[in-house]
């Protein structure tokens, strides 16, 4: 098997395994205490609640699912086409057999702290895996995307807030206030969670060093950590003295040793340190097929 058929199977594991967790999360726990965090999985939740005094139970989540998604992808296919639809269809699928399959289990016990930081881990977790595969679970951001093919002054991400702003009002309509404070703690950490898996665990350090020293500072830091620097063109505005501002990536434990380095040189040198998620390149995370792939 070519590489390339590979990283497609690979893909498409990763998309099975993430929305497996995405199912655990609402059918342990979001379902069992009523936390509605957008999207139609969510949506789902209330019309089963609301259901309860027609069909025993109420409607399952991967019938709402399914039937809820049906007729977005089938506008989607007709809107634009084909290829826009992609690996989205088979998420929500796999979305909707896993809703469908797994057995009825009640993780929290009316825990809603367990439930939003759980719940959330876990919903996160399997959206960044699904992400990360290139793919989404369907439901609010497809349908974000329709609208947004007549209303163009809005993006689709400020689109697809509204729609889930708009379900959970209805959570909150149906299941009262705190449910729907914890639900926005979910939220919250699956947004977290998702990032993370999506630009990486490896987190390093960004180094800006404004100083009249830069060459020896320069010098001493290429022969000490072995790290690329770059010197950058600025300009003082409040003196108008051009300067050379060091910036230099390194990871967690380096950064120590490079503040250590720079005030030894120069006590007076102005130094920034911001947080990198992910580093490519020789000495970090190597650049591969895979990352141009994505």
């Amino acid at each position: 098997m070519n590489l390339k058929y590979k990283g497609i199977l690979k893909d498409y594991c990763m998309i099975v395994i993430g929305t497996c967790f995405v199912a655990m999360a609402y059918g342990w726990i979001y379902d069992p205490i009523h936390l509605v965090d957008g999207g139609f999985t969510g949506l789902a939740i209330v019309i089963k609640d609301v259901s309860k005094n027609i069909i025993k139970g109420g409607i399952p989540l991967w019938i709402t699912n399914i039937g809820l998604n049906a007729p977005v992808f089938i506008l989607a296919y007709i809107i634009m086409g084909k290829r826009f639809i992609g690996r989205t269809f088979f998420g929500t699928l796999m979305l909707s057999v896993w809703l469908g399959v797994l057995p009825a289990i009640d993780i929290p016990k009316g825990d809603y702290v367990i439930a939003s930081v759980f719940g959330g881990f876990l919903a996160g977790v399997g959206l960044g895996l699904t992400f990360k595969s290139k793919a989404t679970t369907g439901g609010t951001d497809m349908v974000a995307a329709l609208i947004h093919k007549k209303v163009k002054h809005y993006s689709v991400a400020q689109i697809m807030q509204f729609v889930d702003f708009l379900i959970i009002a209805i959570g909150f309509m149906i299941f009262g206030l705190r449910s729907t404070l914890y639900a926005v703690i979910a939220i919250t950490i699956a947004s977290r969670t998702s990032d993370t898996i999506l630009e990486g665990f490896k987190f390093s350090k960004a180094a800006y060093i404004i100083t009249d020293k830069y060459d020896e500072i320069a010098e001493t830091l290429l022969e000490t950590l072995d790290r690329g620097v770059t010197g950058l063109e600025a300009r003082g505005m409040y003196t108008g003295d051009d300067k050379c501002v060091l910036y230099c990536v390194v990871s967690k434990k380096e950064i120590v040793t490079l503040k250590e380095i720079v005030v030894k040189i120069d006590p007076r040198a102005f130094v920034i340190v911001s947080d990198v998620r992910e580093v490519l390149g020789e000495g970090f995370i190597e650049y591969t097929k895979e990352h141009k792939k994505a």
